[in-house]
């Protein structure tokens, strides 16, 4: 056994263990083995020394490859969700998770005793999900075997809650190839898709095989190789696991593909099982971490100055705005229907609440309030709240009792919009962003579409917006500048001076996963976004109390 140490990119490093055969004649096949969650333990869960152990027995280097978020990288800000920092600051945050990956597989590749035709990778869940997609991308890997590690967006979209961390859906990723394609990519090298009968954690075996290994199959037929493509459902113990039954299939898969003597059962290595401290390499101190990265970068941010007024201001307005609108994947829309559903009348209010019906389906709801003696005519103003609309019953109050109607709103993933904590806003967020979409930007476009329906149906023109908290008020401003004379007046509370507060905080994806926008903090920053909105006024009520 070789304790390794490799450097992924500049300031991050990654550890490994490499099982070697004790005696090595000539050039001998390799295999790469990412794993998924393991925690703490990391590269020393047991399952895995078990399986890189008997690979080594076998006449194989085993390489044992650590991943973020797990043993010496299990940091709190290698957590997969922290690569949505690096997509905010315009690096797409699946790249770092497959550098490392990678750089195993370079390694491999360039060790003087390893038959470079003869490389092989496997996995469980995120191992699985890793195997696939370097795999299918490097041809340096011949044969691979993940187990129980992805699905197809088909299966995804029908079994929300098991839709994948943050790196299997990657930004915009399903706008061109799904893991159908990923799989079909294998072909016509040896592949052997394993899957658990009844997973505890997600991707069950007969409900996957239909949608994945039905349609790639035919892809490995033409090219008359179809023997090399297997499916293994796995009975005992059936749950989320790489235990004796999947790995048996695979050191078979493995052997016969390699041109080695067929394995035929597993060398009992318990006495050889170590735990963590035994098998930690050391990283280096102040190593990097997804979050560390993506603050790095941001320092290297340098956006072009804002112009001061005049007709220069207004020609680079007219571009930001443009840009603002790709970055953000603005949809044009229009409310379908306004469905009145209630309606209250007493105490000197009059409500009436709403269902916002848009041309996409999508919807939003709203209360619409005002005194009973307030005029048709009197100006409007729309309020928004992080927390729903239920949480701003003091800012509703205090626009009422000044005469004016009130559009209390929930938009997208905000109060009665917002689904189920479990699986929550940022899975749909994440699964809205692979397909090309961003939900800030279906956001802003409700908003957007808000404010032109109350300027139609109210006998003003005059329409105000109120945010409250970090989301509402990065909305309120990305519709206000996308739409600048839409709302004559923004005011903000509870906000955020700067984008860089949600890497300084740091606020997590999960808690706010619209602002989480590819590019967004690279090529935009609040005060631009207030540049951008003029003529309407921005103001910010820590600042100006008396507004």
């Amino acid at each position: 056994m070789r304790k390794l140490r490799f450097e992924v990119f500049p300031g991050f490093q990654t550890t490994g263990i490499l099982y070697e055969p004790e005696t090595v004649r000539g050039r001998i096949p390799a295999i790469l083995n990412p794993h998924g969650h393991a925690g703490a333990e990391g590269n020393a869960i047991e399952y895995k020394q078990k399986r890189c152990i008997n690979q080594a027995l076998q006449g194989i280097f085993s390489l044992s490859l650590e991943w973020l978020g797990s043993g010496e990288l299990n940091q709190p800000e290698n957590q997969h969700w922290y690569g949505a920092y690096l997509d905010l600051v315009g690096t797409n945050g699946v790249g770092a998770f497959y550098l490392t990956m990678r750089k195993g597989l370079d390694y491999l590749y360039q060790h003087a005793g390893v038959d470079r035709s003869r490389i092989g990778m496997t996995g469980l869940s995120g191992g699985a999900w890793q195997t696939i997609l370097l795999s299918a991308l490097d041809e340096r890997v011949f044969a691979a075997a993940p187990v129980a590690g992805y699905a197809p967006y088909r299966y995804r979209l029908s079994r929300i809650a098991e839709a994948g961390d943050f790196e299997q859906n990657p930004t915009d990723m399903f706008r061109a190839i799904d893991y159908t394609h990923l799989t079909a990519l294998r072909a016509p090298r040896p592949t052997l898709l394993i899957y658990n009968a009844e997973d505890d954690c997600c991707w069950r075996a007969p409900l996957v095989k239909p949608l994945l290994f039905g349609p790639v199959a035919p892809i490995f037929r033409l090219y008359g190789s179809e023997d090399r493509f297997a499916w293994h459902e796995n009975l005992d113990p059936a749950d989320h696991n790489y235990q004796l039954d999947n790995r048996l299939r695979s050191y078979r898969f493995f052997s016969r593909s390699f041109g080695l003597p067929e394995v035929t059962g597993e060398v009992p290595v318990d006495a050889q099982i170590k735990g963590p401290e035994e098998l930690r390499v050391g990283l280096p101190a102040g190593n990097a971490t997804l979050l560390g990265l993506a603050r790095r970068l941001s320092k290297r941010i340098a956006r072009d100055s804002i112009p001061p007024d005049g007709g220069e201001r207004a020609t680079w307005a007219d571009r930001q705005r443009k840009h603002l609108a790709e970055t953000v994947r603005l949809p044009q829309l229009t409310v379908r229907h306004a469905w009145a559903v209630a309606n209250t009348k007493h105490s000197g209010l009059e409500t009436i609440s709403y269902r916002f019906e848009f041309s996409d389906g999508l919807t939003a709801t709203a209360v619409r309030l005002k005194a009973l003696t307030a005029p048709d005519t009197a100006p409007v103003t729309i309020i928004l709240n992080d927390k729903g609309r239920k949480a701003s019953t003091a800012e509703v109050s205090n626009r009422v009792n000044r005469g004016e109607i009130v559009l209390a709103a929930d938009l997208l993933f905000t109060g009665d919009m917002a689904p189920a904590p479990r699986p929550g806003p940022s899975v749909y967020a994440q699964l809205l962003a692979t397909f090309g979409q961003r939900a800030l930007g279906l956001e802003a476009a409700q908003l957007i579409t808000l404010g032109r329906w109350l300027s139609e149906h109210a006998q003003t023109r005059t329409v105000r917006l109120e945010a409250t908290g970090a989301r509402s008020q990065v909305l309120g401003l990305v519709a206000t500048a996308l739409q600048p004379r839409l709302f004559s007046d923004v005011l903000i509370r509870d906000g955020i001076p700067t984008l860089g507060h949600l890497l300084d905080a740091p606020i997590e994806h999960r808690t706010a996963p619209d602002l989480f926008c590819l590019n967004l903090y690279r090529d935009f920053d609040i005060d631009r976004l207030i540049a951008i909105a003029e003529p309407a006024r921005i103001s910010d009520f820590q600042r100006r109390p008396a507004d």
